[in-house]
Formats: C-alpha cells, sequence, structure tokens
C-alpha cells in the first residue's frame, strides 16, 4: 500500500543525456520531477489544470507540477497481478487518460483476464481530500469474458487514446488476436467497451500497447510491441479510426514500444521503448516517418520507460520503471521532464 504521504520532495542533480545518433554534440536535459514510484506505467496530463495523473502499482497519483512537485493520491484500493517474462513485476492500474475535464480513465491490469475492467472516475479541479477507491468508479466498463472474440477473455488495459466519438484502449488477453477495444461517447459518457480491431491477424506481431491519435484525429497510431524476447520486432500501425481498416504498418527496429505521443509543439512522434531483451538499448526516440518507412532517432536512454505525455506548453514528462539494485527493497519508479523543444 502506499504510504501516507501527500507530498514528495526531489532531490538530486540534474541529468543530461547526449542526443544520439544524429547530433551528438545538442543535448537534453532530463529533470526527475518524482522519484520512489512503485511501477509507474501510465501518464496523462489535464490541458486546464496541468495536474499529471500517474499509474502506480498500487494507486492513481495526482501530481501538481510544482517545484517541488507536489503528489497527491487520486485513486487507490487496487487489487495487485504480477506481469512479466523474466522479471515480474507487480502491477495494478495500467493506463489513464482523460474524459474531458471531470472524468479520468483507468485501464486496468490488477486483476484476471475476463475479470479485469476499465474504470471512469469522478475528478475534481483539486485533489481529492480522501481518495477514491477502485471500486467506486462512476462507470465501470467490461469484463470482456471468453467467447467468440476473445478465447480465455481480454485484460491487461495497457493504453487509451481519446477521440471526439469514441476511446480506445490496448488490451493484452487472447495473443491470437491483440485486440484493441472501443468504447463510444455519447453526451459526454462512456457506452459499451467491445473488440474492435484484432491486430495480430493484421500485422502477424503480438501485443499492441502505446496508442494516441494522429494531430488531426483521422489515424489510430499504434506501437504494436511484439514478443519481449524478440529484439527489434516492434512495429507502428496506423488506423482508420472509425471502421478500423489498417492503413499502413512499418519496422521500427525498436525492441517493445510502451508509449506514443505526438508533440503539440511540432507534431513529431516521439515512442518510448522499454526494451525488455536488453534494458541499455531503451529510452525516448523520435519516429521521422519517411516515403521509404520509420526511421526511429534515439534522443535519450531511459531504464525501461513505460508512457509518456505532452503538456500544452510542450514540456514532455515520462514515467520509468527503473532498476532495483541488488539486495535492496527501495522503489526504483520515476517519473522525469523533458523541457519544451522536441
Amino acid at each position: 500500500m502506499l504510504r501516507s504521504c501527500q507530498f514528495a520532495t526531489v532531490t538530486g542533480a540534474l541529468l543530461f543525456v547526449a542526443l544520439c545518433p544524429l547530433s551528438a554534440s545538442a543535448q537534453v536535459k532530463i529533470t526527475p520531477v518524482l522519484e520512489g514510484l512503485d511501477n509507474p506505467s501510465g501518464l496523462c496530463i489535464h490541458g486546464k489544470t496541468g495536474h499529471l495523473f500517474v499509474a502506480t502499482h498500487p494507486a492513481v497519483l495526482r501530481v501538481a507540477p510544482t517545484s517541488p512537485a507536489k503528489k497527491f493520491v487520486e485513486v487507490d484500493a487496487f487489487k495487485t497481478d504480477i506481469y512479466g517474462k523474466g522479471p515480474k513485476y507487480d502491477i495494478g492500474p495500467l493506463g489513464v487518460a482523460l474524459l474531458g475535464e471531470e472524468h479520468l480513465i483507468v485501464g486496468d491490469g490488477s486483476l484476471q483476464d475476463a475479470e479485469e475492467l476499465v474504470r471512469v472516475f469522478k475528478i475534481g479541479a483539486n485533489p481529492p481530500t480522501t481518495p477514491t477507491a477502485a471500486d467506486n468508479a462512476a462507470f465501470k466498463l467490461g469484463p470482456i469474458g471468453p467467447g467468440d472474440a476473445s478465447a480465455k477473455g481480454e485484460g491487461n488495459f495497457y493504453a487509451i487514446a481519446v477521440g471526439p466519438k469514441a476511446f480506445y484502449v490496448t488490451s493484452n488477453g487472447d495473443d491470437t488476436k491483440g485486440w484493441i477495444l472501443k468504447c463510444d461517447i455519447k453526451d459526454g459518457k462512456p457506452g459499451k467497451l467491445e473488440p474492435f480491431i484484432a491486430t495480430k491477424p493484421l500485422v502477424n506481431v503480438d501485443a499492441p500497447v502505446g496508442i494516441t491519435l494522429s494531430p488531426d484525429g483521422k489515424q489510430l497510431v499504434v506501437g504494436q510491441m511484439g514478443e519481449v524476447n524478440i529484439a527489434g520486432d516492434s512495429l507502428l500501425c496506423f488506423y482508420n479510426p472509425d471502421d478500423g481498416k489498417l492503413l499502413k504498418s512499418h519496422a521500427t527496429g525498436l525492441n517493445d514500444i510502451a508509449g506514443l505521443a505526438y508533440s503539440p509543439k511540432t507534431g513529431k512522434l516521439y515512442a518510448v521503448d522499454y526494451s525488455w531483451v536488453e534494458p541499455k538499448n531503451g529510452g525516448l526516440f523520435r519516429l521521422d516517418i519517411t516515403a521509404d518507412g520509420v526511421k526511429a532517432v534515439k534522443i535519450a536512454g531511459l531504464d525501461k520507460p513505460t508512457a509518456l505525455a505532452f503538456d500544452k506548453e510542450g514540456n514532455l514528462y515520462v514515467t520509468v520503471f527503473g532498476t532495483v539494485p541488488e539486495g535492496s527493497s527501495a522503489l526504483a519508479g520515476s517519473l522525469v521532464k523533458i523541457a519544451a523543444g522536441l
């Protein structure tokens, strides 16, 4: 369970990471915002307040990006599941996204497949005095049990992209399908959560994880993670968000795309690569789409990054699992910031 602290202060110097490989002389400055987080896996930013919502193993946190940052517990009392091949991690809530200004969508990873839900919570402009319990969601969507669409049912709702008419959720339940789920929005309220795109039969690679919408809203952009024990198999895929048709798919050479986001200032697309097979090769990448496909340009090395989000000023925030030193019980997760300019 989370410790009962309301505020967190980050200590330590700024980290400097060389920009590579295109401009080895340039640098991006990575600033720690929060440290000691428990497996942070999801991230979104409220457009009006600027508050960050961070999914961690036991709870969803709200972070006021002041200096120092202030941390509050927004939603708690999630159960725990275990995820991973090789290293195994305790997980709870996974993906988070805003539905308008007053609702927070949370994709679950804390239960078993066929039991997990996508929950939508009412939120205020200010942090709650008492955290909302996971079971007290305003809307509970799912579960999606075994059936014709999914042999064993769906679960591990990794990431969420919200459009004007629907939101979309990546799911890892039936590995032969690799479902992206869809929930229509009517009058600001969510409808039924349903299987929408079976990605595996279309692209022959498993595990849709990172997801976003193109700046014009005409393309649903998906990072197909692939197998965690195979290097370089992640794809960048584009779908029609209305009918689910595959528009194009590109190899990236990345190991495990975990998150995607477009810069609101430059329109450039960025990804984080968790890189299970070789963590030192993971980090933040810019994905340049050319006539020949996709060129992945490494911006910064990060130790098992999981999600990313830009604020309206163009500052980029990234959640990072990190590595616990051998013999230590410390929490290695962090939230870091790269100032506007990407």
